[in-house]
């Protein structure tokens, strides 16, 4: 049984600055005594370095951890920076054989296709995905960053589990429509980047806190003007979580929490401290004036910028 609220692992390996293998590795094990067992990876992350740490991680209580990883997003670790998309049949097969290698494991129970190939049909990569479930491989099957239409497409081939998307504060694309198919197929919906990628922490007072190897610089909604135009927002977090007397991760994870019980924050970290703060957003209930309060000041298209660079935009909601 997956935990509400998981752990994503992604930052641990690439992204967010400096990496720390020995202090992730504490900060998954200190997941695992807190009850924190839905663990989301993924091939790209690295590449294939966050799928090793994370395998180190599950020696000894691999039972006990609902492990998702994902394929579709194709990476050279010899050219990091080159992407490409495959949910070709044979690839689908490859990708998951590679990734039990390095999770050492013998089956993943959430296998996500990362990002929907273009030059595939969703019917054929769900088919090969289903073949994996048959040859007991994957225990389920779950889509990321997907429209509804191709969400109904693929469960018409085999029951999709999980849809994976970022879904915030400060991005709320998936409510109406992909929400709505969720709960009427009985689909769960994963939300990742529930913190906004860290800015809804309150924790980036201005752009030159980023590392210098930290991708958010990177990131739209982390420049110029929309930076000012974000912090304001989370100013306003900040306010009503010191009046609740949480911090604002806690109350931006709360609300997410508060969208409906199908929905599963994937908050990540690598530190054990923002661990602990992030699971003790499950103490703290938001009333409907509450809700209504937030919405008042942190609306639907509120943030300022794009939530990805324009070029990657195009590879999401297929």
């Amino acid at each position: 049984m997956a935990s509400q609220l998981g752990l994503g692992c992604m930052g641990m390996s690439e992204f967010y600055g400096a990496t720390d293998n020995e202090a992730s590795l504490k900060t998954l094990h200190r997941a695992f005594e807190l009850g924190a067992n839905f663990w989301d990876t993924a091939d790209a992350y690295g590449p294939h370095l966050n799928e090793k740490l994370v395998g180190k991680a599950l020696k000894g209580i691999r039972e006990e951890i609902t492990l998702a990883t994902k394929f579709g997003i194709v990476r050279d670790p010899a050219n990091p920076q080159a992407r490409a998309l495959s949910g070709k049949p044979a690839y689908v097969q490859s990708a998951c054989e590679a990734s039990l290698e390095r999770l050492d494991t013998e089956v993943i129970d959430l296998y996500y296709l990362h990002r929907v190939d273009p030059a595939t049909p969703i019917e054929e990569t769900v088919g090969a995905m289903a073949k994996l479930v048959q040859q007991g491989k994957i225990r389920a099957i779950g889509l990321s960053e997907v429209s509804a239409a191709t969400l109904r497409k693929a469960h018409a081939v085999h029951p999709i589990s999980a849809l994976q998307s970022e879904y915030s504060l400060w991005t709320r694309d998936p409510e109406g429509e992909i929400l709505d198919t969720c709960r009427e197929l009985e689909i769960a919906f994963v939300a990742y980047s529930p913190l906004g990628r860290g800015f809804l922490t309150g924790q980036f007072k201005k752009f030159e806190d980023l590392e210098e190897n930290d991708y958010r610089r990177f990131s739209p909604r982390f420049q110029g003007a929309n930076f000012q135009k974000n912090l304001g927002l989370v100013d306003k977090v900040n306010e009503l979580a010191a009046q609740k007397g949480c911090t604002a991760s806690q109350l931006a994870l709360a609300w997410v929490l508060a969208q409906g019980e199908h929905i599963f924050p994937i908050p990540g970290t690598k530190k054990i401290n923002y661990l602990e703060e992030n699971i003790g957003s499950l103490n703290v209930s938001l009333s409907r004036s509450e809700l209504k309060e937030i919405d008042a000041f942190f609306p639907k298209d509120a943030a300022a910028g794009l939530r990805y660079p324009e070029q990657m935009m195009a590879s999401i909601n297929r």
